[in-house]
């Protein structure tokens, strides 16, 4: 699936329930507030509250989800987005990331040059302010792809040195960078950053409180696996996590990953951020967004 597509509009609809030996239990959807911040987007339950954000928002809110995250808020009206953060503050929603930058077409961060780095520092700028209103913490960034003309110890420098600019700017609002490694080879190829070890060896160069991971479970399965390992060793400079299964990239149980284990691992680290539900669903309507509310019960059942 085009990670782009997410950026853009809501998925398209749809849920499955059994997988690989995982069995979701066939419960109510509970009014209760999960374990673990779970962070549907919008388009993922429009089949029950309809088109409206807000009245997405509510939904989300009446069946536990105390996360929300947006990909192209920064895309929005100044109105809806100040509508959405008034909504998400009343139902006592945290705001997970938006993309303030993603280039998947070209190089970028892995050269040194002023206009990159004006751009940069520019789209940063905009997104300290629109983290200030819609009280945002997290924002993604995608650092483009690679240069196969140049030696690739030169580009790693210079995304660290770029992302040193953009911490500049972001450190003062406490606005929080989140670099996400994709894979490169199913759905992104040609991208530069591409791996959690390479992402931890980034963060811990630039050394900022303002520069951290996006830890992508859907993505890191297919590049590399070792999911817990990978995270128990980068997890200081792990912030923020997004789920999706695989193959399929749709909700938790559709696939090969044991996610079950992963949340229960991940709450016993103490983990308080949002993990943002960045997947489709994988039957249409009503049934399959009940089937996605059934998934994550089963899954934070432990």
């Amino acid at each position: 699936m085009d990670r782009r597509s997410f950026m853009s509009v809501g998925l398209a609809a749809g849920a499955g329930v059994v997988s690989m030996g995982q069995t979701v239990k066939a419960q109510p959807a509970g009014k209760e507030s999960y374990k673990l911040k779970y962070a549907p987007h919008f388009g993922m339950f429009k089949a029950h509250a309809g088109e409206d954000p807000i009245d997405q928002l509510k939904f989300m809110a009446d069946e536990g989800f105390t996360a929300m995250e947006d990909n192209g808020m920064m895309g929005r009206s100044k109105d809806m987005q100040e509508k959405i953060a008034r909504e998400m503050s009343r139902l006592g929603m945290t705001m997970g990331v938006f993309v303030a930058y993603g280039e998947f077409g070209k190089p970028s961060f892995v050269h040194r040059s002023k206009e990159i780095r004006e751009m940069l520092v520019t789209k940063m700028k905009e997104a300290v302010e629109l983290s200030k209103r819609v009280n945002a913490t997290w924002t993604t960034l995608v650092p483009g792809q690679f240069d196969s003309r140049m030696e690739w110890d030169y580009q790693t420098a210079n995304v660290i040195e770029n992302f040193k600019w953009c911490a500049e700017v972001c450190e003062p609002s406490g606005l929080i960078m989140v670099m996400e490694p994709l894979n490169a080879w199913r759905d992104h190829p040609g991208l530069f950053l591409t791996k959690i070890p390479q992402a931890y060896q980034i963060c811990r160069a630039v050394g900022s409180p303002s520069c951290k991971i996006l830890d992508d479970l859907y993505h890191q399965q297919v590049t590399e696996g070792n999911l817990i390992p990978n995270l128990d060793t980068a997890w200081e400079e792990i912030a923020y996590f997004q789920v999706g299964d695989n193959p399929g990239r749709n909700e938790p149980t559709t696939g090969e990953i044991n996610f079950k284990n992963i949340f229960r691992h991940i709450h016993q680290k103490g983990f308080k951020g949002v993990i943002g539900m960045e997947h489709g669903n994988s039957k249409p309507g009503k049934e399959g967004e009940q089937a996605v509310i059934q998934a994550y019960r089963s899954c934070d059942d432990f």
